[in-house]
């Protein structure tokens, strides 16, 4: 069954008890080791190139594996009636190969994509289409320092999602996921990970292996987690965000950002929480920055036939007070995960505060539902609305509403075999005054329909 943990989908793999593997968004993390000495661990097909030896002494061995999907996505009325697309409808491919090679303490990693977009009108962007591409490619070496102790440094191409991929995720959703290129030292001791991270994002371009390295923005962190209790844990952060050519409004500026955070999460008996602060600081150009987000998900599942799980989610980020002062008040997501508040996200984590309350049950054989609805407000009546990556989509105006609209949308999922899924979605966003008083105010209706064969 498919299952949703922070952002990413974890997929119990049907080996005998006490075997299963977890397959994730983050290939590179899967561990096949417990399918070892399985008498039937080749009973599928997919099953035989896991883990499989290259030497004698089983040191030297090889996982292959791929990802094939395509998703189709029909809008009526996208971003409200606003030019240039009012009404579009588009189809992503994408085809995922992969290679993880272990000698001993030493890695290799890669993962390639063939990425193609069809229909995305006025045209396609860096999430839509890629071509022919590496998307990740690393090696690292894991020391031991003893025991439960280890030391992995990384380099190369990598996918990063870090905690709940408020700042740092993948961009799985959409069809081209975000990549870095850089370093990572990870340290783990009993239960405590701390991670240094020097990385700058690659510029995704829709030519054949013409991706490349930003010349312009960076990444730099440290990112621990440490257990607090029996299924509680805490995160602590520092991320440091530079972008040489950053934009906001009409002016272009270097800028600085620091962010600083503090996650806790964990889940006991039938209650979860995920619950996330963080401050940001710095400067764009001459201006000082100010900004912060409060992000929350609390569930409760019951004992209950189909398993009925509520979630209330609620997530506030600042947004900026005056453009002509000093101070720049609008938070900055960096890189989120796409699809931030649903299949439907026109917007995104900037100068908002939502409520987001949801409901999903297990229908049984594979079969699951999902059914949410959101309401939307402007932080702050000075500042508009942004998309996910962050594109000003909506300027202020004359308006003094806060409310940007209300959305609701309908999830169903099979996972109809171990590798096979399938997905539909319809979602309605109807617009609040703000949006009224603005501009284009039109309902956005959307479909999703996607099917997925992953290994």
């Amino acid at each position: 069954m498919i299952a949703r943990l922070t952002g990413a989908l974890l997929l119990a793999l049907p080996l005998p008890a006490g075997a299963q593997v977890a397959q994730t968004n983050l290939r590179y993390d899967e561990d096949w080791s417990a399918a070892r000495g399985l008498p039937n661990r080749d009973a599928h097909w997919w099953e035989r190139l896991k883990d499989r030896p290259l030497s004698a002494d089983r040191s030297v061995y090889v996982t292959l594996g791929a990802e094939a999907r395509a998703r189709y996505e029909g809008f009526d009325n996208n971003n409200w009636g606003q030019p240039p697309a009012p009404d579009d409808g588009y189809l992503w491919l994408r085809f995922m190969p992969l290679a993880d090679l272990h000698a001993g303490p030493v890695r290799a990693f890669v993962q390639g994509i063939a990425g193609y977009a069809r229909g995305v009108r006025p045209g396609a962007g860096p999430a839509d289409a890629t071509g022919l591409d590496v998307l990740q490619a690393f090696a690292d070496v894991r020391l031991p320092l003893g025991d439960d102790a280890a030391l992995t440094l990384r380099g190369g191409r990598e996918l990063i999602g870090l905690g709940s991929e408020r700042l740092v995720g993948l961009r799985y959703g959409p069809n081209i996921p975000q990549p870095f290129d850089g370093v990572r030292l990870s340290l783990e001791q009993r239960g405590v990970r701390v991670e240094a991270l020097h990385t700058r994002p690659v510029s995704v371009r829709p030519g054949d292996f013409d991706d490349r390295t930003s010349p312009t923005k960076r990444l730099n962190g440290v990112y621990a987690t440490v257990p607090l209790a029996d299924g509680a844990a805490a995160d602590l952060y520092w991320l440091g965000y530079r972008d040489d050519r950053a934009r906001f409004g009409a002016a272009p500026a270097h800028e600085r950002r620091d962010t600083y955070g503090l996650r806790l999460f964990g889940r006991r008996g039938a209650l979860g929480w995920n619950w996330e602060a963080m401050l940001q600081g710095g400067r764009f150009g001459s201006a000082t920055i100010r900004a912060w987000s409060i992000a929350s998900e609390t569930s409760y599942a019951f004992s209950a036939p189909l398993a009925p799980r509520f979630r209330l989610r609620a997530n506030m980020a600042s947004g900026d007070r005056d453009r002509n002062d000093d101070r720049l008040g609008t938070f900055n997501a960096l890189f989120p995960k796409g699809k931030y508040f649903g299949e439907l996200s026109p917007i995104g984590p900037r100068n908002i505060v939502n409520l987001h309350p949801s409901v999903d049950v297990d229908l049984g054989r594979g079969f699951t539902a999902e059914l949410a609805g959101i309401a939307y407000w402007r932080a702050s009546r000075r500042d508009g609305l942004y998309d996910v990556p962050g594109q000003l989509i909506r300027a202020p105006g004359d308006s003094n509403a806060r409310h940007i609209g209300n959305q609701i949308e309908l999830l169903v999922g099979w996972q109809a075999n171990t590798i096979l899924s399938f997905s539909l979605s319809a979602s309605l966003f109807t617009a609040g005054q703000f949006l009224r008083e603005t501009g284009p105010a039109r309902p956005i209706h959307m479909v999703g329909a996607e099917t997925m064969l992953r290994f």
